[in-house]
């Protein structure tokens, strides 16, 4: 197994596993009462809740958000994910190609 690490810049709480020339995975874990904001314009990011609960806003669409639950989101759509509890919300993100330089 290979370990990847992010360079400085990303949110605190964001860590990539690995990644393939076609493929990325990273996980995410949000603060209780925090939300990231951001848009990727040539990668797909499937979002896999592992704990927590809180929501997505996806192109202007609530969804709700809370262990087990898988969310796609689409290039070029402008989203935010946001922990809306008391408790940490920890994602599995796969992207498709990979979104973040390592």
């Amino acid at each position: 197994m290979k370990r990847f690490t992010m360079k400085d810049g990303v949110a605190p709480g964001f860590d990539v596993l690995g990644s393939s020339e076609r493929t990325q995975a990273a996980t995410l874990e949000l603060a209780p009462y925090t939300k990231t904001e951001n848009r990727h314009d040539k990668s797909d990011r499937w979002v896999f809740v592992l704990a927590g609960s809180g929501k997505a806003v996806v192109g202007g669409v609530d969804a709700k958000l809370a262990a087990g639950t898988l969310l796609l989101i689409e290039a070029g759509e402008p989203h935010e994910l946001d922990n809306t509890t008391d408790e940490p919300m920890i994602l599995l993100n796969i992207y498709g190609p990979p979104a973040h330089m390592v």
